[in-house]
């Protein structure tokens, strides 16, 4: 009896000694797991969540790059050109100091669409322009004229081949058929409007000729005759009507006609 009540306890003890220690370890090895699978788990997150905020970053950094780069290429390609302007990029002038000269550019529409015209100057006090602007279907083209006030030097020196600082501007704005035209048309479409050209002034010598001078004449002279051709009311190709009676001319001058040789008739039977 001694000898089993001594092995139960042994036993207990073994158990005890046993029990223990191993459940004990193996909680706090589940703990420390669970610890660590919580730690890595709330740190794989939060390496996940800063990855994703750096896609983020990055697809609106590359966004906002790409646009950029789209806008800057965009600025560096050529504008497409409106009109056609002749000469390209000049404005030719007399040189008469004290006196009031032209000179004429044709603008031509080459896109498909009716486009309108503009001239701005930086010298609106000795410059003006014929007509200031307009509207032109497409192929359709006008000679304007441009006037201007030449000032004599200040040390009697002649500026023939010298350029002055008065500038001018052609601008095109895309409208539609039924749109008539005005200048406050470029103000309310300001993001539409392209700057065509900027045309610099050069003097010639009047008593000289050359071509540039006879150019110039050519085109004044074609200007004047489409300002008299617009001046001058259509042609009426249909019968004329006067009067409240709605009275034909042709046919009451044919009604003249007959009745006088009826009288020839009458005169001669008798």
């Amino acid at each position: 009896m001694a000898l089993a009540n001594e092995k139960s306890v042994s036993d207990g003890k073994i158990w005890g000694l046993c029990k223990l220690p191993f459940w004990h370890s193996n909680s706090s090895s589940v703990a420390a797991s669970s610890s660590s699978v919580a730690s890595s788990s709330s740190s794989f997150r939060q390496q996940q969540q800063q990855h994703l905020n750096g896609m983020s970053v990055d697809h609106h950094s590359n966004v906002h790059a790409s646009l950029k780069v789209s806008s800057v290429a965009k600025s560096l390609l050529p504008t497409r050109r409106r009109l056609s302007l002749d000469p390209q990029n000049k404005l030719y002038f007399p040189y008469e100091p004290g006196k009031q000269v032209k000179s004429a550019i044709r603008i031509k529409n080459i896109s498909k669409n009716p486009v309108a015209f503009k001239f701005q100057t930086t010298g609106p006090k000795s410059c003006y322009m014929r007509p200031p602007g307009g509207t032109l279907a497409p192929d359709e083209s006008l000679i304007a004229t441009v006037f201007k006030f030449v000032e004599p030097p200040d040390n009697n020196e002649k500026q023939v081949g010298k350029k002055s600082r008065v500038k001018f501007k052609v601008m095109s704005l895309k409208v539609k058929e039924d749109v008539d035209y005005v200048p406050e048309l470029f103000d309310e479409r300001k993001d539409d409007v392209a700057v065509e050209q900027v045309l610099g002034v050069v003097f010639l010598d009047a008593e000289r000729p050359c071509p540039a001078l006879e150019k110039l004449n050519r085109q004044l002279a074609e200007a004047e005759a489409e300002v008299e051709a617009r001046k001058r009311p259509p042609e009426d190709t249909g019968p004329k009507i006067v009067g409240e009676g709605l009275v034909i001319d042709e046919w009451k001058e044919r009604r003249e006609r007959y009745l006088a040789r009826q009288q020839v008739d009458g005169v001669d039977s008798v």
